[in-house]
């Protein structure tokens, strides 16, 4: 990284710092990255074939790249400039758009727009959402709730999703 991109006190105090207190400070962060609601935030903003921004740590420069493959803890890059792919974990990844704001921040402060709601489904209609693993699922509406849909996946197990995480599936 380009020691004049960082902030020079927070430098000076790292010098200082014992090798322990680097090391607790690195387990931290590596904690912290991997937390999941982080990683949802940075999902939630990001698409397959997106552009987003990445940082090379070989050099700690920023480069550009399409998105090819979201896994549960990295995703996976296509650089044209370099024509190389990258898998990295999602903290390493800024999804481009309009300032980028934390998936959280932005619910709170404008509330969604054409979000699905009860009276979009019906029973028997095949739907799709991402389970809390990020996996998709897929199944048939059996019961409308006040809140949620009952959908059965077929795989002996049935979920109570709420409207605005299921999708219309349409098969052709």
């Amino acid at each position: 990284m380009n020691p004049q991109d960082t902030d020079p006190k927070l430098i000076d105090a790292l010098n200082r710092a014992s090798s322990l207190e680097l090391f607790q400070l690195s387990t931290i962060i590596e904690r912290m990255l991997a937390d999941s609601r982080r990683i949802l935030a940075v999902r939630a903003n990001m698409n397959l074939g997106q552009t987003v921004r990445l940082l090379d740590w070989r050099d700690g420069q920023m480069r550009t790249g399409k998105v090819v493959a979201m896994k549960d803890t990295q995703v996976t890059l296509h650089e044209e400039a370099m024509r190389r792919e990258w898998k990295l974990p999602y903290g390493a990844v800024e999804p481009s758009g309009p300032a980028s704001p934390p998936a959280a921040a932005s619910a709170r402060t404008a509330p969604p727009q054409n979000l699905p709601s009860r009276g979009d489904f019906r029973c028997g209609e095949k739907v799709s959402f991402d389970d809390k693993y990020l996996q998709r699922q897929m199944g048939i509406v059996v019961r409308i709730n006040q809140r949620t849909a009952t959908v059965d996946t077929g795989n002996g197990y049935s979920w109570r999703v709420p409207f605005h995480m299921l999708r219309q599936v349409f098969d052709i």
